[in-house]
């Protein structure tokens, strides 16, 4: 055990009372916010610039910070090389995962059959639900390359994966060196990142300033993110009540089944797939969701892994994992290792196919697989992102009716929790992975984070073994 880690062990954990932990006040604060919700909806409703407040002041620091960390691991790293083969394999694992999400939402979906016995109809759906999803799809078509007026074929299936895989390339390139920091697009920032911190670390001597200048931000802006958080409980109590007050605990029990199905298939992809390849790595996934368990009730209250992010870039860092590993396999991740949408979108596919007697041959579910993996690339971690996914999905295959993610439409909110809970315990298990692949991952801290001897209070310093 290295002297820092020894340092940290060391280090007396400050007692505070139960109340001022952060996971206590995000879970009471999402209890308010379902009584409220349930006995005055209006009021409920009326708390949703709280929920949206706090996600735009999370969202103001991720571009920030996913920047800092890469250019700041980049110029770290001694051999540039190793940053090809950490995005490689971040790559591989990402393809690996999410192929095997879809095909586990195909598999349960036809073996559990939610949609089944609905006998629904396009003429028996709310005429305002169907023109909500008619806004969906516009927004999906606008948004990616997609054929409406072809039969699914393996000709019509290649040229539409071409297609994507180029607008997906296209959509990297920022148009100014700026646009992704102000659209807040993760992988334009990353991609600027990369080369930045390439260009730094290729400079020498003459860049030694500007990365120094980087390295001493970075410690103000981790420091920055700790205030931050100190406002989660009151943004999962705006999200959590608006939820409620809007949607109603009723469309729980309408869907139940469907949900149900959803989220007992992605806990048990968590705690199988995912436990198995942390335990084939040597550490426990159980470990590992106590150690992020702040962020995993913050996403539930909040519905978005986005919100999230920054204390994730953090947490991986004090939990042993490189710096540089985590700036590209985290934010990668969230475009490109998205477990609980994957099962969703296969999932939602079935059920709404099963709900209007729709029948679908191996080969068109294969396809529906191919369309969803690639449709699901670029889907980031803001509330309903999964639906204009599953959107562009059905628009491109023309035997189910859009129309039908009328049915799904009441309860999307209760399913993008269960989305982004997945995708972040997800990407948490792929940084560490990939850290230990690349050998650049300090087991003893790892073990150290995970049984919680290291002090884990947001917005402190994180500093690497040497």
């Amino acid at each position: 055990m290295t002297r820092q880690i020894q340092h940290l062990v060391s280090t007396k954990i400050p007692h505070r009372p139960f109340y001022r932990h952060l996971y206590v006040q995000v879970i009471l604060a999402i209890i308010v916010g379902i009584l409220l919700g349930h006995f005055w909806p209006a009021i409920g409703i009326a708390m949703k610039p709280f929920g949206d407040g706090f996600i735009k002041l999370v969202k103001m620091i991720i571009t920030p910070v996913i920047f800092l960390t890469i250019v700041s691991g980049i110029t770290g790293m001694s051999n540039m090389k190793s940053m090809g083969r950490v995005a490689g394999k971040a790559m591989a694992y990402f393809l690996t995962f999410s192929t095997l999400a879809l095909i586990i939402g195909l598999v349960i979906g036809n073996l559990v059959q939610p949609g089944a016995g609905l006998n629904a109809t396009v003429e028996s759906l709310d005429a305002k639900d169907i023109a909500e999803v008619a806004t969906y799809a516009q927004k999906a078509r606008d948004s990616a390359a997609i054929v409406t007026d072809s039969e699914v074929s393996i000709v019509w299936l290649v040229q539409l994966v071409m297609k994507g895989v180029v607008y997906i390339i296209a959509d990297v390139i920022p148009n100014t060196l700026f646009s992704g920091f102000v659209e807040g697009k993760i992988l334009q920032v990353l991609f600027v990142a990369v080369l930045f911190g390439t260009a730094l670390a290729a400079a020498g001597p003459r860049g030694k300033p500007v990365i120094d200048l980087v390295n001493a931000l970075v410690a103000p802006v981790f420091k920055l993110i700790g205030y931050l958080m100190k406002a989660a409980p009151i943004g999962a109590f705006g999200a959590m009540a608006f939820t409620i007050g809007k949607f109603g605990i009723g469309a729980l029990v309408k869907l139940g089944f469907l949900i149900g199905t959803f989220y007992v298939t992605s806990l048990l992809f968590v705690l199988v797939i995912l436990g198995a390849v942390c335990r084939y790595n040597g550490f426990s996934i159980l470990a590992l969701i106590r150690y992020i368990k702040d962020e995993l009730l913050l996403i539930l209250g909040t519905s978005s892994s986005e919100s999230a992010l920054p204390m994730l870039i953090e947490k991986m860092e004090r939990a042993g994992a490189k710096k540089s590993v985590v700036g590209l396999v985290i934010p990668t991740g969230y475009s490109f290792n998205l477990d609980g949408t994957n099962i969703y979108m296969t999932l939602a596919t079935l059920f709404i196919a099963q709900a209007f007697n729709i029948p679908l041959t191996f080969g068109e579910q294969i396809g529906i697989l191919v369309l969803a993996m690639l449709f699901s690339k670029g889907a980031a971690g803001v509330t309903g992102s999964g639906f204009i996914t599953l959107a562009a999905t059905l628009t491109a295959v023309p035997s189910i009716p859009i129309e039908g993610m009328a049915l799904i439409l009441g309860i999307d909110r209760f399913m993008s929790e269960c989305r982004s809970l997945t995708n972040f315990s997800g990407n948490a298990v792929a940084c560490i992975v990939v850290a230990a692949w690349e050998k650049q991952l300090d087991r003893d801290k790892l073990h150290a984070a995970l049984s919680g001897k290291i002090p884990n209070i947001p917005g402190t310093e994180v500093t690497e073994s040497a």
